[in-house]
């Protein structure tokens, strides 16, 4: 039985592919190209990577900060001008003089200060800073899921090369049989025994197949354009294949993947991290209520006519305690704020599992749709190959017209396309199981 003729010729195309001026790649080799050059991916990389600096900075702030300050005044204010002179240990016994002390002549300071902050409690330190890790944990998730999408991506522009090479093919060989019938309709007319009428038909009804075949050529040069892109191909570049594919046996009893989702999507992971963030925002919100301590310490010099110089120097340490004891009532709303949005985001993640089990679920439902509806188009593509042979030599003995000849090469070339669209579909709905179940990539690239 003739499943499909195509394929006969699909294994002549493959083999002749290295003639082509466009690079052939295996789906492999087109993955690992995008997972090293795809730009979404790249970007992704950059994004975990900014968060953990992020991470890097926020836990910085356990450390010590220390300050260089330089500062310049001038002034003939009494106390400023008291204070500089005390300060730079310029203070003399005829500054104590009332007039002196109330209409002081115009002086300088340079005041020099090194200082340093230590945080000792400060629980809003904490729990940013394990926010900020949950945030880098978020990306890396990202990234992962960013790989899957960019994988399953490479893999349909995969399919879609293949299956418009498939349909370059059915078209051209639907250009033969036309000509084919046109012939037979002119050598008939010659003989007259058919009628000129007849071979118009045939001229048009080749005509529309030469059409098809034109558009057949274009698709697979999009199609080709479209899998360098996702590749990471430069601008305008194409890509070839080198490689038929088909539906592939899933690895595991179907009934298993709805709890293989729930255990590996990466979205459904950057949910549960999202609803661990907003816990720690109610604590965060809650550590506004708890005073902070710090320790504090400097090193001052100064100076009456040069920067960084030294008159006299000095020095001063301490601890500071700081309780905010009411704000207006803003830490309560902020800390109801906190415990919604962790709430809203349990809420989220409770739905979005439910959703993930459907999706599998349905895959699984469309993947045995897409295996039944394949053999179905290639017991159709069968019955219409020999129902026009039947019909063309019907014809060739005068005993059907050419218009049943025709009507009978249309549901051959239809079913054709069907059996094109429905190997790609089937091929197709095998990966979107494996993807719905968050493990496409390692299937794939096992």
């Amino acid at each position: 039985m003739k499943v499909f003729s195509v394929l006969a010729v699909l294994l002549l195309f493959f083999s002749s592919l290295s003639i082509a001026g466009d690079r052939a790649v295996s789906l492999e080799e087109a993955i690992r190209l995008s997972l090293a050059r795809n730009n979404l991916l790249k970007a992704a990389e950059q994004r975990e990577m900014a968060a953990r600096h992020s991470v890097a900075a926020s836990r910085s702030r356990f450390l010590p900060r220390i300050f260089l300050d330089e500062n310049y005044s001038a002034s003939n204010a009494p106390t400023r001008v008291f204070m500089m002179k005390l300060d730079q240990g310029r203070f003399a016994g005829n500054d104590f003089q009332i007039d002196t002390l109330n209409h002081p002549s115009s002086t300088s300071d340079f005041r020099t200060s090194f200082s340093l902050e230590q945080p000792i409690f400060d629980l809003s330190i904490v729990f940013g800073s394990d926010l900020v890790v949950k945030e880098a944990e978020e990306q890396s998730l990202a990234l992962q899921r960013r790989r899957e999408e960019v994988a399953f991506a490479v893999f349909s522009s995969y399919l879609e090369v293949q299956k418009a090479r498939t349909m370059l093919v059915s078209a051209e060989k639907a250009v033969k049989d036309a000509e084919e019938h046109r012939r037979l309709a002119r050598v008939r007319t010659e003989s007259g025994l058919g009628l000129k009428s007849d071979e118009l038909r045939a001229g048009t009804f080749l005509a529309e197949m030469e059409q098809q075949y034109i558009t057949a050529k274009n698709n697979v040069v999009l199609a080709g354009m479209r899998l360098a892109l996702v590749a990471g191909e430069p601008d305008g570049q194409s890509l070839e294949i080198n490689e038929y594919l088909t539906g592939m046996p899933l690895g595991q009893e179907k009934k298993d993947f709805v709890a293989v989702a729930l255990a590996n999507r990466k979205d459904l992971k950057e949910l549960e991290l999202a609803a661990e963030k907003a816990q720690i925002g109610v604590s965060l919100a809650g550590s506004a209520f708890l005073p902070t301590l710090y320790g504090n310490a400097a090193y001052q010099m100064n100076d009456r006519d040069l920067p960084f110089g030294r008159d006299n120097d000095s020095w001063v340490a301490g601890v500071t305690l700081r309780w905010e004891l009411f704000d207006g009532l803003r830490r309560f709303d902020e800390r109801a704020r906190a415990r919604s949005l962790e709430s809203s985001a349990r809420e989220y993640l409770a739905y979005q599992q439910r959703e993930v089990s459907f999706q599998v679920r349905e895959s699984l439902l469309r993947l045995d749709e897409a295996e039944q509806r394949l053999l179905v188009a290639r017991s159709s593509l069968a019955d219409a190959e020999e129902s026009v042979r039947l019909v063309t030599k019907r014809f060739s003995n005068s005993l059907a017209t050419l218009v049943d000849v025709l009507d009978t090469q249309s549901a051959v070339n239809r079913a054709r396309v069907s059996v094109v669209d429905n190997d790609a579909g089937y091929a197709l709905a095998t990966a979107r199981v494996w993807y719905s179940a968050g493990i496409f990539l390692q299937e794939v690239m096992k």
